[in-house]
């Protein structure tokens, strides 16, 4: 099973402020809608409290919400306490690309696992207090690399990148 990390950054490496995330890009959603479509979603407790109540859970992919609170319920998803029971769930539903969405700390557990990164690069500083972690990009190849210009619907430029372990 592929692993593979979905996230948005500002140039700072900010993914997000107050549980909200600092931006509106409408074609930036799309592709996190369009890639992630069918295949299981594995987030943090925070980043699923982040989540509109009429997106809980993401519709149309199984949503697992990592937490170490026992008694969390998330109507809809799955709840686990480690990023590796998460793992082992989508991989025994026969998933081939299980997707970790968020936030920081799950991003910062799921880098040395992680297969392939699709990172949208926004052309922008924003303040905030959570941000995607570093990662050696000696370890990893760009594969590919999609820009998108400021227009009437995007204040910021940005890049879908995707980068593959090597």
């Amino acid at each position: 099973m592929m692993i593979s990390m979905i996230a948005a950054m500002g140039s700072n490496r900010v993914i997000g402020k107050d549980n909200d995330i600092p931006w509106h890009l409408p074609d930036d959603f799309k592709f996190f809608k369009d890639t992630t479509k069918g295949h299981h979603v594995i987030m943090g407790r925070k980043n699923w409290e982040s989540l509109p109540h009429s997106f809980q859970p993401l519709p149309g992919r199984p949503n697992i919400v990592i937490t170490r609170q026992s008694d969390f319920i998330a109507e809809g998803g799955v709840v686990v306490d480690s990023l590796e029971s998460a793992l082992a769930i989508a991989k025994k539903s026969g998933e081939e690309e299980a997707f970790i969405i968020g936030g920081g700390e799950i991003y910062r557990m799921g880098l040395d696992l992680a297969d392939r990164i699709y990172l949208t690069e926004i052309n922008g500083d924003f303040d905030g207090s959570v941000t995607f972690p570093e990662f050696d990009q000696s370890k990893w190849e760009e594969t590919s690399r999609e820009h998108h210009a400021i227009d009437e619907r995007h204040q910021y430029s940005f890049d879908f990148v995707v980068y593959s372990k090597k």
